[in-house]
């Protein structure tokens, strides 16, 4: 099917004082009654880690296999309005209990035919979808699955470079550059393809060394997730991602979440698989067409009425 042509289009929720951005990719043949799927990205990312206006990314061939996607950019990324700014500082909180839910909510009202949604997030996109299924119970019934990419919220692993990366530059030097912008300008600083505020990443830092706790009304994130009625979940990770989404840590957020026999795939060459991906290149490799790409396809078509 990946001769179908797709449409792309940007819509545009109002959201606080702006708007938030929602990519919406799908066949050009029109609407189908598949269950339509909502992405989001991981911390210093936008919506661009899973579309591109030429057509690559696994948005786009997710739409060319008969689905409709929908590619949110968290407030201030991407195309979402206001940008971040020393004056502009949503919480991870606010994407977890306002904006995951109202892109949830708007798909559905797009989608009269079908009762749900796919969720799929990467990196600390998956964190916050799995919060934000956790936390609202009315929306575990409307999830018709959770697929994560190089997810995990603790960072247990230890080497040189998850000190360089994480202990150095991500808990010292970032906060440094914060004071500089008002904001985590990774962009401006050349080492993210977006930024991030400062309370997302003061939370986002505390999650990954603490407890899995709500900072506002103090949830707690773990010991509900051991209660809830899981829709059918699939835990993606990368033999080259070492630090980011180790698959240590992966399976730790796995068991976290009383998910420890849920599917997991560990994408290598040892396993079947073109190459041993890293965190960036299992979604933006150019074989991952016509590697996982498509086994995530076939579980999509499979698994789920359409």
């Amino acid at each position: 099917m990946l001769s179908v042509s797709i449409l792309q289009e940007s819509l545009f929720i109002p959201y606080g004082e702006g708007h938030l951005h929602l990519r919406k990719l799908a066949p050009d043949y029109g609407e189908t009654d598949k269950i339509p799927i909502l992405m989001l990205h991981g911390i210093l990312s936008n919506g661009r880690s899973f579309y591109s206006e030429s057509g690559r990314g696994l948005a786009s061939y997710l739409a060319r296999e008969g689905f409709t996607v929908y590619v949110m950019d968290a407030a201030g990324r991407g195309l979402s309005t206001p940008k971040l700014s020393r004056d502009f500082d949503p919480s991870q909180v606010d994407t977890i209990c306002k904006e995951i839910p109202l892109a949830h909510d708007f798909i559905l009202s797009q989608h009269p035919q079908v009762k749900k949604v796919h969720w799929l997030g990467h990196s600390w996109g998956g964190v916050l979808l799995l919060s934000s299924l956790i936390k609202f119970t009315h929306h575990q019934q409307q999830v018709a699955s959770v697929v994560t990419f190089g997810t995990k919220r603790r960072l247990r692993t230890r080497s040189l470079k998850k000190f360089l990366m994480i202990d150095l530059f991500w808990k010292l030097i970032c906060p440094a550059l914060i004071k500089i912008d008002g904001y985590l300008a990774a962009d401006k600083w050349k080492f993210g393809s977006d930024g991030d505020s400062r309370t997302t990443t003061r939370q986002a830092i505390d999650w990954v060394e603490r407890d899995w706790i709500d900072h506002d009304d103090h949830f707690d994130y773990a010991k509900a997730a051991l209660d809830i009625e899981w829709p059918p979940c699939w835990f993606i990770t990368a033999h080259n991602d070492t630090v980011l989404g180790n698959p240590n840590d992966v399976k730790a957020i796995m068991k976290e979440c009383g998910l420890e026999h849920a599917k997991y795939t560990l994408l290598s060459k040892s396993n079947g698989n073109f190459h041993d991906y890293d965190h960036s290149s299992m979604l933006t490799h150019a074989d991952a067409v016509n590697d996982h790409f498509t086994e995530l396809a076939d579980w999509y078509h499979s698994s789920f009425l359409d």
